[in-house]
């Protein structure tokens, strides 16, 4: 089994913040590249709020998400990235294929960085459209009453 290593304190959790998100049923992972580059391999964060029930079941879920985690961080984890996984109730009861097939996803979703905002994406547009060589049509002209 790898040997997971963790995230310890806030203010890396709260760097992570910043990154790539994606949500699935039974979590939200969040990941961010990290500048050191003395660190060897990827690193991860653990969020399981007691709104998800007792001190058994909080570890419980940890225990799952570590399990999934280290099947999966050899292959699909980028080990240049920090990853926060954020625990939600259907942790707890989710089979652990459907687990471990979400946190796959997971990680190449956030592993391309976030995307553009529709503001970024519809300025792009209209910043393109700015050269081009069209002339726009006056509707009101040719509308007969």
């Amino acid at each position: 089994m790898v040997r997971i290593m963790t995230l310890k304190k806030r203010s890396e959790f709260q760097r992570v913040r910043g990154g790539g998100r994606w949500s699935a049923d039974a979590f939200v992972l969040e990941g961010k590249s990290r500048l050191d580059d003395r660190i060897e391999g990827p690193r991860f964060g653990f969020t399981v709020t007691k709104k998800l029930g007792g001190a058994v079941v909080r570890n419980r879920i940890r225990r799952r998400l570590r399990a999934a985690l280290a099947e999966l961080v050899s292959n699909h984890a980028n080990p240049r990235f920090d990853y926060v996984v954020v625990a939600r109730q259907p942790c707890f009861i989710i089979e652990y294929a459907k687990l471990r097939d979400d946190l796959a996803l997971a990680f190449e979703r956030v592993g391309r960085g976030p995307r553009p905002t529709r503001a970024k994406a519809n300025a792009e547009d209209r910043s393109s459209a700015v050269g081009d060589n069209t002339v726009p049509v006056n509707r009101s002209a040719s509308r007969t009453l």
